[in-house]
């Protein structure tokens, strides 16, 4: 079948990442930090009240553990094509019989699989004890969160391949990734949850991808949007899936045509 070599390298991917045991500790306790981190923060500025401007200490407390968790989960690495553009590696993957924007996909899927798994549950499981958080507002709601996220996902990944195809036509993607990286954390809502944005930045930010990576899926969570409003927040996930997917291939088949490797 088509889709059993992707299937492989997805597996592949996961089973590679069991190998090191260290470093599953040290990603859970990375991720646990951050949220503590936060949890200090805006437990300070919150100075003991309950809410302010009607957001609960509970409800930014569910918004940045499903924020760093779902970071966690959706970690790619921006430099996979661009280590293979700059050491001419690019040229054999161009001769094998799989699409090599699908076997990033499908690793990075395997990433994102092992991550669930061993990062973002037992982190979230160590949250909820220490901190705790909004249950799911119904059973419905949570499986259109997993949805969502996974939307989320998709947007996220497409926007790290856009900066990944510059490394065509730039020696160092560094101040684009960081770039990308920067306004990630600050206009989804990662670091940040939206609600205390003025309302006219919110709207403006709704006009972009940002918001529907993590405070979408969020939103979803805590019961904040109608079902209407979901599957229309779903649509816009996919309508900038496949927007960046489309400038996405505009920027690989030109890259190809632009690339030239030396050496042998």
């Amino acid at each position: 079948m088509f889709i059993t070599p992707y299937f492989a390298f997805a597996r592949k991917s996961f089973l590679g990442r069991s190998a090191y045991r260290f470093d599953h500790f040290m990603s859970i306790l990375n991720t646990c930090l951050q949220i503590f981190i936060f949890w200090g923060i805006y437990t300070a500025l919150y100075a003991g009240r309950s809410e302010v401007d009607g957001i609960t200490m509970t409800m930014v407390a569910t918004s940045f553990t499903l924020s760093m968790g779902l970071k966690a989960v959706f970690y790619v690495d921006d430099y996979l094509l661009p280590s293979k553009i700059w050491d001419g590696s690019i040229a054999n993957e161009f001769l094998r019989p799989v699409s090599f924007r699908g076997r990033m996909l499908a690793e990075n899927l395997g990433n994102a699989a092992f991550n669930v798994v061993f990062h973002f549950l037992p982190a979230l499981v160590i949250s909820v004890v220490v901190i705790g958080i909004h249950p799911p507002e119904s059973m419905a709601m949570l499986v259109l969160f997993v949805l969502s996220a996974a939307l989320g996902y998709g947007v996220l990944w497409g926007l790290s391949f856009m900066v990944q195809a510059a490394a065509f036509w730039t020696f160092k993607i560094w101040s684009l990734a960081t770039l990308k990286d920067v306004f990630i954390n600050v206009l989804s809502g990662a670091m940040i949850p939206l609600w205390f944005m003025p309302e006219w930045i919110y709207e403006a930010l709704k006009l972009t991808p940002f918001p529907y990576i993590y405070f979408t899926p969020v939103q979803i969570y805590l019961g904040q949007l109608s079902y209407q409003e979901v599957w229309k927040r779903c649509g816009v996930q996919l309508f900038w899936i496949l927007l960046i997917y489309f400038l996405g291939s505009v920027f690989w088949k030109r890259g190809q045509k632009k690339l030239v490797v030396q050496g042998g």
